[in-house]
């Protein structure tokens, strides 16, 4: 299955003190399906807001996301489909990673496929481990893992259930920059290689680089650069 993600004159603001902070209104653009997309944005622009607007994780003020023409729920109840089947088919890269810390990094990455069942979860996450380069680091726990190291580990578990949009927000924001390149032709060969969109919220150039589309957001409106 592939998907496309439409917006439909998104809106959303924020309470701050006295005051509101209007992010975005009627923002309207579509991410097309099996492609890497890259938003970039000054701090505050609402990138982060976006993305989780996009994944199903916040509901705009106003506006509509549908997936392949269905609608996302609102909270009138309006909609073909809610958070839940949305995660069926999506990941989301963290940028505060959200490991758990009981767990070591072989089993945070199995996790999402025991919740499905698989038998070979194990296998499959030391595979994608063993990817992003922690074929040492299977038993540590995140506490034992540098930021770095838990980065790699939150995009190792993005992947491993192999989704078909993965929501990703500063995926290489800890990592050195030889890493980071390393990482970044990762998740593009691997978006390739699983038919698998990216919408990636980021300020390192070596993903834009690897992005097919991208997007500056500022002053509540999204341009397509160059």
């Amino acid at each position: 299955m592939s998907v496309t993600i439409q917006l439909d004159n998104i809106g959303h603001d924020f309470q701050d003190r006295d005051n509101i902070i209007h992010l975005f209104d009627e923002l309207s653009f579509t991410l097309a399906a099996n492609t890497i997309t890259a938003i970039s944005g000054a701090s505050g622009s609402g990138k982060s807001t976006l993305l989780a607007i996009l994944a199903g994780l916040l509901q705009p003020r106003h506006g509509e996301v549908s997936y392949n023409d269905q609608y996302i729920e609102n909270s009138a109840g309006k909609g073909v489909i809610n958070s839940k089947n949305i995660n069926q088919f999506t990941s989301f890269i963290f940028q505060q990673f959200h490991l758990l810390s009981e767990l070591d990094a072989l089993n945070n990455v199995a996790l999402p496929l025991r919740l499905k069942g698989h038998v070979d979860a194990f296998e499959q996450a030391k595979e994608w481990l063993v990817r992003v380069g922690l074929k040492d680091r299977l038993h540590h726990s995140s506490a034992r893992l540098s930021g770095g190291e838990q980065q790699r580990v939150a995009i190792a578990r993005a992947f491993v259930s192999k989704p078909k949009v993965i929501f990703a927000d500063e995926p290489t924001g800890s990592l050195d920059e030889n890493t980071a390149q390393y990482i970044a032709q990762l998740m593009r060969d691997c978006c390739h290689e699983h038919a698998c969109s990216m919408v990636v919220v980021t300020h390192n150039p070596e993903l834009f680089h690897f992005a097919d589309s991208n997007y500056q957001l500022g002053h509540g409106r999204m341009e397509l650069l160059p």
